[in-house]
């Protein structure tokens, strides 16, 4: 499967008896019905540690961009109506901010790395504590209620999985309590956001800003109210998008088919 296509349901089960292994690009498994699979005797598989490295990088990327206004600075650079540079132009600074991280699995623990060479304060909220060397090594301190972390924070990154309990996990009350200068950044999954919450909290300055690699659906239609916001930079879901990777993730989608039609154990199975 590659950007969720073929869709996996029961009708396509049913048309394929002999199927016996699904195998996933990327590491989000939320498209997939694993008990509708298991009930047909389907195994299934993911790729969910060759993209952590680019996929954190893609999340510092627009903590950047959004930060230093990169994509408003390049418009103004190369339009033909510009005679000079304001003086008044102004980013915000990313070194000593505050970066909460909601989800501090292999890819947000990698953008915790990276955020500690920018000489950011770490904050993090997860499902289960790190250990105390992991924290210590990249100066991170565990707030156990999101809206600790929420009412800190500079900048808010997402990277969570999918699921029933993060579905929509940033509404209009998180917003609310992000500070009025703080950006959101998401490379996890768009519904992990309220996408209707977060255009009010942008038209009416509750938060500054936002860096969006994920929404729903993929892509926005084209009169969206999130196209047409000036705080707002949007990438098209691109955060394995290097050559390398999706190499890689094609190779360990082969490694994964070719043992389940063997009857072989499946690297990288989803249980």
């Amino acid at each position: 499967i590659w950007y969720h296509r073929p869709a996996i349901n029961e009708e396509l089960l049913q048309s394929l008896p002999n199927l016996k292994v699904v195998a996933s690009a990327g590491v989000g498994i939320d498209h997939l019905d694993l008990k509708l699979l298991s009930s047909y005797g389907v195994k299934v598989s993911n790729t969910p540690f060759v993209v952590s490295t680019d996929t954190a990088d893609m999340g510092m990327a627009l903590l950047l961009a959004s930060a230093r206004r990169l994509v408003e600075g390049h418009e103004m650079a190369v339009s033909p109506d510009t005679e000079y540079f304001p003086a008044d132009w102004l980013g915000v600074e990313v070194s000593g901010a505050t970066l909460g991280i909601l989800g501090m699995g292999t890819i947000g623990y990698k953008v915790a790395e990276r955020a500690k060479a920018f000489e950011m304060k770490i904050l993090y909220h997860n499902r289960n504590q790190r250990k105390k060397e992991e924290e210590s090594a990249v100066g991170a301190v565990y707030c156990k209620k999101i809206d600790d972390l929420l009412q800190q924070s500079d900048f808010v990154l997402l990277a969570v999985t999918l699921t029933p309990q993060t579905h929509k996990l940033i509404g209009k009350r998180e917003l609310e309590l992000m500070k009025p200068t703080a950006t959101l950044i998401n490379i996890s999954r768009g519904l992990v956001v309220d996408q209707d919450a977060l255009v009010e909290a942008l038209r009416n300055k509750v938060i500054k800003a936002a860096a969006l690699d994920v929404t729903y659906p993929e892509p926005l239609p084209r009169d969206h109210p999130l196209l047409q916001l000036k705080n707002v930079i949007i990438t098209p879901h691109i955060g394995s998008a290097t050559k390398k990777t999706r190499w890689v993730m094609m190779e360990e989608m082969a490694e994964s088919i070719e043992a389940g039609l063997a009857g072989l154990h499946i690297p990288r199975e989803v249980l």
